[in-house]
């Protein structure tokens, strides 16, 4: 007996192409729906997964639909996005502290291989 079913495969995304869409998606370039069909991604929930663990927006509390809020709603609402802006800030606080460190940490390491090596690495950029 012959059947059409057609046996799913299941497919392994590298980190950097799960935060390409990630990205794209927070970017406004894609929805969700459109970023399934424009890379093949055959699960909804992977997307959605993606956007809970590497991305930076809050999308676990987010509803399909606009519905009236009571005061009390938009207070609750307001006080979570200011969470999630504090910890966005914290976020990109960190990152920024951590590029600081690396600039210094380079810094050292170019330092160090011209007075070791006895040869200048950087460029002089004096006004002529």
């Amino acid at each position: 007996m012959k059947t059409n079913y057609i046996k799913r495969t299941q497919k392994d995304y590298s980190l950097s192409f799960k935060l390409q869409v990630v990205q794209e998606i927070e970017q406004g370039e894609l929805t969700r729906s459109q970023a399934a069909l424009k890379y093949g991604i055959q699960a909804k929930s992977t997307i959605r997964t993606w956007l809970q663990k590497y991305g930076n927006f809050d999308w676990q509390n987010q509803t399909s639909q606009a519905m009236p809020k009571t005061p009390e709603q938009k207070i609750l609402e307001l006080e979570e996005k200011i969470k999630l802006l504090e910890k966005q800030k914290a976020r990109a606080e960190h990152l920024a502290e951590r590029a600081d460190k690396k600039a210094i940490l380079f810094d050292m390491m170019i330092d160090l291989a011209e007075k070791e090596f006895n040869i200048p690495i950087r460029k002089n950029s004096k006004p002529k």
